[in-house]
């Protein structure tokens, strides 16, 4: 694994500096929000900006990078996110921040790119597995550790700020220091949303489901858990236990799905993700048993959207597989940007409570619209499923990592070059 790890190094090295200094901005712009008197749908809204910005850059980045080069792209991507951190402090209001949170995302998104399309260069056809697995490991362990640099404001509101924006200009040395070829500029093309439902309708509706319940929880999680009653240290512990919970679980479930109709791992993840966000509310009280709670629904949730690109890709040939999974990103992409803002209704409409009642909402229709498909359709024989992936949900460009997706006679990705998304 070292072997494989060593010629990225400098690539994985900036992905969890990154995160450990911008990861930890949804926690803080909901709890610093919360405190200056702003509502749910507000804080919802701001959320729901983070993720519009996101989704808007991972259309529109990758023909900014193919004009100016990736170098002076990522460089220019870091710089800003940099300065855009360090804003929080200047002024604290709604409307602000939310401006704020579309650039943050923007930016997220160019610098996804930039390392992705590095990752896709620099990675050997047979040690791409690896590399996928160690950058979504770094990438989430990244957002878990920097959700303990809130802790530091207690005293100094701007510290976690200041030290968020040192992380992150740090971030771009050891990428700028090295000989990094420049790699293909080529944009991705998603498959067209159409053919995506057509190819897979569990595939699509559980990756928009997924993206709904996720951006609500990155949104409002540290709501939910600050109006029960925990303390900032609390908060933040929880948060990176939803996390953390989400890597750990992604590995045996994975390997579940390859042995047996993968629907019906997904109904089984989609049916413990909705009995989780169910007893969250039941014990909606600080202490050890929410935390394990909420690592067990980190976990499930987040081993959702590679299901759904695993069971997309049962579905297709070899050469559409990138343009799928990067059509379910775009996807999930825009579930995100909704849920906060539908989350946040839950919210205050009925407290703290609501956003998990939400999410169980989100689970209980796609658990509702895989049993539908799994009654109508036969299923794909265990021996002709493609193998589980772990697959991050950061851009289009990351499908281009997935080994599955690497043409047999190249050696290297499919990618169809288009202008247009979907």
């Amino acid at each position: 694994m070292l072997s494989a790890i060593l010629p990225v190094r400098s690539l994985l090295a900036a992905i969890f500096l990154l995160m450990a200094g911008g990861g930890f901005l949804n926690t803080l712009v909901a709890l610093r929000l919360e405190r200056s008197g702003s509502g749910a749908l507000t804080i919802g809204l701001v959320g729901t900006a983070y993720f519009a910005g996101l989704t808007l850059g991972s259309i529109r980045v990758p023909a900014l990078v193919g004009r100016i080069g990736h170098i002076r792209a990522f460089a220019t991507f870091v710089a800003l996110l940099s300065a855009d951190t360090l804003a929080y402090a200047l002024y604290t209001h709604a409307l602000f921040w939310g401006a704020l949170r579309l650039v943050d995302g923007l930016c997220l998104a160019g610098i996804y790119v930039c390392i992705e399309s590095w990752l896709n260069e620099r990675a050997s056809p047979e040690r791409r597995g690896v590399v996928l697995t160690g950058y979504m490991i770094l990438l989430y362990g990244g957002q878990a550790a920097g959700q303990f640099l809130i802790r530091l404001g207690a005293g100094n509101p701007a510290m976690p700020l200041l030290i968020g924006s040192i992380l992150v200009s740090v971030a771009a040395i050891p990428v700028l220091l090295t000989r990094i070829a420049a790699p293909d500029t080529g944009a991705l093309a998603p498959l067209p949303f159409a053919e995506l439902y057509k190819a897979s309708p569990l595939g699509m509706v559980g990756a928009g489901l997924t993206g709904m319940m996720l951006g609500a929880f990155y949104a409002l999680g540290a709501v939910f858990a600050r109006r029960l009653g925990m303390d900032l240290a609390d908060t933040t512990l929880f948060m990176s236990a939803v996390i953390l919970g989400g890597v750990i679980l992604q590995w045996p479930l994975g390997w579940l799905s390859d042995r047996i109709d993968r629907r019906k791992v997904i109904v089984l993840v989609l049916a413990g993700t909705l009995a989780a966000a169910l007893t969250i509310v039941l014990a909606a009280a600080p202490g050890s048993l929410l935390l394990g709670l909420g690592a067990l629904f980190g976990g499930l949730s987040f081993a959702l959207y590679p299901l759904c690109v695993a069971h997309t890709n049962d579905h297709l040939s070899a050469d559409r597989r990138v343009a799928a999974s990067g059509g379910l990103v775009l996807v999930y992409s825009l579930g995100a940007a909704a849920g906060p803002a539908i989350g946040s209704l839950a919210v205050a409409l009925a407290g703290a409570s609501g956003l998990f009642l939400f999410i169980a909402a989100c689970a209980s229709a796609a658990l509702s619209f895989a049993l539908m498909r799994q009654a109508r359709s036969e299923p794909v024989p265990a021996h002709l499923q493609e193998d589980f992936v772990i697959l991050p949900r950061t851009s289009p460009l990351a499908a281009s990592l997935d080994p599955l997706a690497l043409d047999p006679a190249t050696g290297s990705a499919e990618q169809t070059k288009t202008g247009s998304t979907h």
